[in-house]
């Protein structure tokens, strides 16, 4: 029992960590990008107890209620976030369902959106940490921008060798960090107590109605207070929903409340800190020392979204929506510990596009909402499909349970969409650029799986006449890769074409990747006797697991199926894609699926089967 509980602290600590260090550093830029002057809202005391209750009501209803209580429960096997949330989603209606389409599409969407997500985070956190020196000494500002460079280089640099060793500090870091926000907090709130009528809804409604269309804009800026909700969610399955839940309730939510009441106390008694009223909070100072914090806190909070980019990337490959990619595993006892170099870099080029381009946290503040709001809504849909048709829920409670949220993100991210020409457009062209890649590839894939599914020979009847006056057979085992329902694998009739000859076993291998997470070692294999000594191996990958075929072909031996590497050969069908005129996609998506296939990582490289031992074969497919 005692194993458990300390199980259970360890994995609090480290929730509160990586899961909320992203909501975590909001403080540091959102009262200020509120008041800022552009947006055109005054700063009295009622306006200010109006964006305090905003806040406040908002991480209660939006973080507490939405994803903390509700969203944490569509969990797809343990896994959460939005790949899995579409898996659970799509598999909740028929793939013959009308529905099915729709909400692939909100569903890519809602993962381009978290793209742009991963980009402005790291960008806008590290950015609003180091922007404290412009606080000490206003001559620095020159330097905020090469020294938010020179961060986020190194940040980038370091992900090969994983976050394995320094991972175990984050915890402790931003245990201290929050800490810090909760003292600040009460610090400036025991100085202006009044500060706390903002606790009443009230005042949230209140400033609304009076302002009503600079209220509307303000909303714009308040999201920026709930950014990195959807972390929470997209690491369920790291850390599960109990240390999660514990973070957020005991750690997290009690240190932003009592630092964005803190902040709003701090402004009461002195308007003129509004240019940065986050290191205002203790005077001259404490700046440098919160600088120092503020950027360490940043810098985890900005590691935690590249995680979860290079996590997402994984699932959207397994899941058909991106082309194979290079992944490597950076610790021997985290699966989930992994680096994919072009995404990393990629990745970088545009956040320092962002940082250079946008030049400070204010400018980015309104690409930030728009991603943040967009991913937060595709979640909120993607939801009720799920307790409605996977649950089976009445009606009247789905629509009660998901129609207030959907309301509540229709109005942030209409808000947000104000900001389209002050940097929402980023987020925006970025998503709309991966949403292309995504579709075309699965789109184009379809036509390539049509094409192979049209020119196929069935396997049954090909043996059956094959062995009627069968080739001379030579030792050892053949592994011809196979599609879903690709037929005879073009990789054997190029072999018997050319060497006229046919291996003493037989292996048909077809892998399938469901849309579940994870597959327990009982459902992974399925393997049928087709005689004369030929068997077709079934393998079943869920969009988390990760491909290594010697190791599922070991597993072969309890069912009677034993594989010797070193007389083993793989017979794979290099496709080569060609873009023919007429039909399938318009022709510059297909030049784009011809472009990504030719240099989409091989299959035999993708399911870790050893070089040594593969034999390819080119084919061509029209498209």
């Amino acid at each position: 029992m005692t194993d458990k509980k300390s199980s259970i602290a360890a994995l609090t600590l480290a929730a509160v960590g990586i899961v909320y260090g992203d909501i975590g550093t909001s403080p540091l830029y959102t009262l200020k990008t509120i008041f800022d002057a552009e947006h055109g809202l005054a700063l009295t005391q009622a306006n200010l107890l109006g964006i305090i209750s905003l806040i406040f009501w908002g991480l209660t209803m939006i973080v507490s209620l939405k994803y903390v209580t509700l969203v944490l429960r569509a969990d797809n096997r343990g896994e959460g976030g939005i790949m899995a949330l579409m898996a659970l989603a799509l598999n909740s209606v028929s793939k013959s369902s009308a529905w099915h389409f729709p909400l692939l599409v909100i569903g890519v969407l809602g993962a381009t959106m978290f793209y742009g997500d991963s980009v402005v985070t790291p960008a806008i956190s590290v950015l609003g940490a180091i922007e404290g020196l412009e606080v000490a000494a206003p001559a620095l500002e020159r330097y905020v921008v090469p020294a938010a460079i020179v961060v986020l280089v190194s940040l980038y640099a370091v992900q090969r060798h994983g976050t394995a060793g320094i991972g175990r500090f984050f915890g402790p870091i931003m245990m201290v960090w929050f800490a810090a926000l909760a003292v600040m907090g009460v610090i400036n709130i025991a100085q202006e107590p009044a500060i706390l009528r903002a606790l009443n809804p009230l005042h949230a409604f209140t400033f609304m109605y009076h302002n009503g269309f600079i209220a509307f804009v303000a909303l714009g800026a308040v999201v920026l207070a709930f950014t990195g909700a959807e972390a929470l969610y997209a690491d369920m399955g790291h850390f599960g929903k109990k240390p999660i839940r514990m973070a957020w309730f005991m750690v997290c939510f009690p240190a932003l409340a009592l630092n964005y009441f803190g902040q709003g106390a701090l402004l009461i008694r002195h308007p003129e800190a509004v240019d940065n009223p986050f290191f205002h909070q203790l005077g001259s100072w404490s700046v440098y020392p919160l600088v120092v914090l503020s950027t360490m806190a940043a810098v985890i909070a900005s590691q935690a979204t590249i995680s979860g980019t290079f996590s997402m990337t994984k699932q959207a490959i397994a899941l058909g929506l991106l082309p194979r990619m290079r992944v490597l595993h950076t610790s021997e006892h985290q699966i989930g510990q992994i680096y994919i170099p072009a995404v990393n870099w990629l990745q970088l080029v545009v956040v320092l596009c962002a940082v250079i381009g946008f030049g400070s946290s204010d400018s980015l503040a309104g690409a930030y909402g728009i991603a943040v709001t967009a991913t937060m809504l595709a979640t909120t849909v993607l939801t009720f499909f799920v307790i409605r048709y996977r649950w089976h829920l009445p009606l009247l409670v789905c629509f009660a349970a998901t129609g207030f949220f959907i309301a509540m993100d229709i109005m942030l991210f209409s808000a947000s969409t104000l900001k389209l020409f002050h940097g929402g457009w980023m987020p925006l062209a970025l998503g709309t650029a991966l949403f292309t890649i995504m579709l075309t590839w699965r789109t184009g894939r379809y036509l390539v799986f049509r094409n192979l599914e049209k020119h196929a020979i069935p396997l049954e009847d090909f043996l059956s006449s094959l062995f009627v006056a069968p080739p001379a057979r030579v030792p050892g085992t053949a592994v011809f890769l196979r599609g879903e329902s690709d037929g005879v694998p073009h990789a054997m009739l190029h072999n018997l074409s050319h060497n006229k000859v046919l291996h003493e076993r037989v292996v048909f291998l077809t892998v399938h990747i469901l849309e579940e997470p994870y597959v327990t070692s009982d459902e992974q294999l399925r393997i049928t006797d087709l005689g004369h000594n030929c068997y077709q191996l079934n393998i079943n990958y869920g969009f988390k697991d990760e491909p290594d075929i010697p190791s599922v072909l070991a597993l072969c031996a309890d069912h009677g199926l034993t594989f010797e590497m070193m007389e083993t050969s793989f017979f794979i069908a290099r496709q080569t894609v060609i873009s023919a005129p007429g039909g399938g996609m318009s022709p510059w998506r297909e030049h784009l699926f011809v472009a990504m296939s030719r240099n989409a990582r091989a299959a035999a490289d993708y399911y870790q089967i050893p070089p040594n031992r593969v034999i390819e074969l080119g084919t061509q497919v029209e498209i």
